[in-house]
């Protein structure tokens, strides 16, 4: 019996570890106005994923396998003149020892906040509204 869970434990490890599953992904879309750009900056534990400037309109995506110990996204989001609106989130929070396989994250950013949903088919709500930074001279 110990043999048949050891030989369990060795699949589900080698599944779990394979890059053949599906990867997870993160989705940004610029909903804001004409002419207002979207600053997009994301971290993993991992990765520093850089700046990405969208025009209204535009979409931004990465997709990633969750690792083993959890993977967690944060990210920062400007806006309006000067980028004086901002939000910080949460954008991916996996799971420690499960990890997820093909799971959709997908972000719009929009005049009155960040909405969210986990499937493109559903209405996303409203998670986040933008935090005004003090003009800076």
């Amino acid at each position: 019996m110990n043999r048949l869970w050891c030989s369990l434990f060795i699949i589900a490890l080698c599944i779990g570890l394979s890059n053949a599953l599906k990867k997870n992904s993160v989705h940004f879309k610029n909903s804001l106005g004409q002419n207002n750009i979207l600053r997009i900056h994301c971290i993993s534990d991992e990765d520093d994923l850089g700046y990405h400037n969208l025009s209204p309109g535009q979409t931004y995506d990465f997709s990633f396998h969750d690792s083993i110990a959890g993977t967690r996204i944060n990210c920062d989001l400007w806006q309006g003149l000067d980028y004086r609106f901002h939000a910080h989130f949460l954008a991916y929070d996996g799971d420690i020892l499960i990890p997820s396989f093909g799971r959709n994250n997908f972000w719009d950013a929009r005049e009155d906040g960040i909405y969210f949903t986990h499937d493109i088919l559903i209405v996303p709500k409203l998670k986040y509204k933008w935090d005004l930074l003090p003009f800076l001279k």
